[in-house]
């Protein structure tokens, strides 16, 4: 492996995207002058960049179980590292809405619902309870099956949630199911890489 290479690996990698993330965000909010719309912008960019990196962890253990090679071992190397890098996408993500909310009340009132409170609630009680046992004291302390339990359950909510976030924006802009087949693929390559395990055996959790 080049220095190049593995210098993207592990803490190193966290810290590069979470910084890029952040740079980015600002970048985008201050093409309009950090206006509603700007921040707006920042709300759809950190939801497309935490599907991509949601789909990368989600994905990595069954990628690496199908076609062993350097990227899918890198990926599944790091799988931990580009979940944590999901949460950093989606807490900047909540923090644009937040302040979307402060500065446009109205506009936040009619783009949001009592539905959207409550399932986006749970979605970020998992992405805090995933992250926070993602390092190995805190998973060995809940232990493994109610580590692969929490991880199993909150992975497929979260990919459910993705489903439902894009997919009901389709029938309005039928592009937005472009964002559709990376969850396809990622659903189907876990299925594919359960199905192609011995039997007695039990596929990862995410």
């Amino acid at each position: 492996m080049s220095r190049r290479q593995s210098w993207f690996e592990g803490w190193r990698l966290l810290a590069v995207l979470s910084v890029s993330l952040v740079v980015l965000s600002v970048w985008i909010a201050s093409m309009r002058q950090f206006e509603v719309e700007g921040v707006r912008m920042v709300i759809r960019f950190t939801a497309r960049s935490s599907l991509l990196l949601f789909c990368l962890a989600f994905g990595a253990a069954a990628l690496a179980r199908l076609w062993p090679n350097a990227w899918t071992r890198w990926q599944r190397r790091n799988r931990r590292y580009l979940g944590l890098s999901f949460a950093a996408s989606h807490a900047i993500h909540a923090v644009a809405i937040v302040i979307f909310a402060q500065m446009d009340p109205t506009g936040f009132a009619e783009a949001t619902s009592a539905a959207s409170y409550i399932f986006g609630s749970i979605g970020y009680a998992f992405i805090i309870a995933m992250s926070a046992t993602s390092f190995d004291r805190t998973a060995a302390l809940i232990g493994p099956r109610a580590w692969r339990a929490l991880h199993l359950t909150g992975g497929y909510y979260l990919w459910f949630q993705f489903m439902v976030s894009f997919g009901k924006r389709v029938p309005a802009m039928p592009l937005y199911a472009a964002f559709l087949v990376p969850l396809l693929a990622v659903i189907a390559l876990r299925l594919i890489a359960m199905a192609a395990l011995p039997r007695g055996r039990t596929a990862e959790a995410s």
